[in-house]
């Protein structure tokens, strides 16, 4: 699923666009982020690609999502 990840006051956080969905991520496998998987506020688990670490953002990425059917 495609989903927007940005730099917000108070950490990062994700917008998916198809569910009008945005969330903080609270939780991240890897300090670089890409790559890993990131949990959200609303306890998604989404699984990023790699991309190399200085990657600006805002960005939009494929991401997928662990432990629900893919929609």
């Amino acid at each position: 699923m495609k989903v927007m990840i940005r730099r917000a006051s108070s950490g990062l956080s994700i917008y998916v666009p198809k569910k009008d969905l945005e969330a903080a991520i609270v939780e991240v496998e890897r300090e670089e982020l890409w790559g890993g998987s990131v949990k959200l506020k609303n306890g998604w688990t989404l699984i990023l690609p790699e991309m190399p670490a200085d990657t600006k953002l805002p960005v939009t990425v494929n991401a997928r999502r662990v432990g629900a059917e893919e929609e």
